[in-house]
């Protein structure tokens, strides 16, 4: 089930964080304060730039005027955040993109028009912020000639669902088998992947990530061990497999 601007807009994500038990949704009210907070040192009237690394990229859910492919020094993706309702459950959480610090990090920089700021921000800090698991923060965007400041999302390390260090094996085992309302951990790797490809901005380590995430399932079905949805999976990895 893909995530969409009317479910957006009608409360279907803080719906989704209250059956999930993933926390307690910001209200509007804090939900204003944050936006407000965070323009508080931008230009009233001039436009803004969001930068996308993960399901931005290819599923932005905004209305913007130009996109650009751009890179941000001094942040990294990594899964480093659990989900429990959009992409796991409670049982067998999965696992969500988030900026930390250090490296550099290419996607993509949306420019969103200063008179449909208020609506779109709203969409975004809904589908962000919904339990403030991630920071808002500023930071530097080249485009490979020029540089201009953007809003993007930062993991929050105080959050109860940050994962802080774990095992590659787990990360492995977690996006391979998980799934929620939204859909599988894995589609959601496998998605940044491909779009990444497509914009000429390969992650080699997501890459490999995701060749690896193959393997795991492929051992899976190898052995009888299918899970939920792998009916359709081994379809797929058959096919794969012969046109390799």
């Amino acid at each position: 089930m893909s995530l969409t601007r009317e479910k957006i807009l009608n409360g279907w994500i803080e719906a989704l964080v209250a059956r999930s038990g993933e926390g307690n949704a910001l209200g509007d009210a804090e939900r204003r304060r944050s936006i407000e907070a965070t323009l508080r040192d931008c230009d009233p009237g001039r436009d803004l730039w969001l930068f996308g690394y993960g399901s931005l990229i290819w599923n932005p859910c905004i209305e913007f005027a130009e996109r650009r492919p751009v890179r941000v020094r001094g942040w990294h993706r990594n899964f480093c955040l659990w989900t429990h309702g959009g992409r796991g459950t409670q049982e067998r959480p999965g696992l969500v993109l988030g900026l930390e610090q250090g490296g550099s990090c290419r996607g993509l920089a949306f420019r969103i028009e200063a008179a449909k700021l208020e609506v779109e921000l709203d969409i975004v800090w809904r589908r962000e912020m919904v339990t403030a698991a991630y920071r808002p923060t500023w930071v530097a965007l080249s485009d490979g000639v020029n540089r201009f400041r953007g809003i993007t999302f930062t993991i929050n390390r105080a959050h109860e669902r940050y994962t802080g260090k774990i095992d590659e094996a787990r990360v492995i085992e977690t996006l391979a088998l998980a799934e929620g309302d939204i859909g599988s951990s894995r589609d959601y790797l496998f998605s940044t992947v491909d779009h990444l490809r497509v914009l000429g901005m390969d992650d080699s380590r997501l890459g490999r990530l995701a060749d690896a995430v193959r393997d795991y399932r492929r051992a899976l079905l190898a052995e009888g061990r299918p899970g939920k949805g792998d009916e359709e999976a081994a379809a797929a990895l058959v096919a794969a497999s012969a046109g390799s």
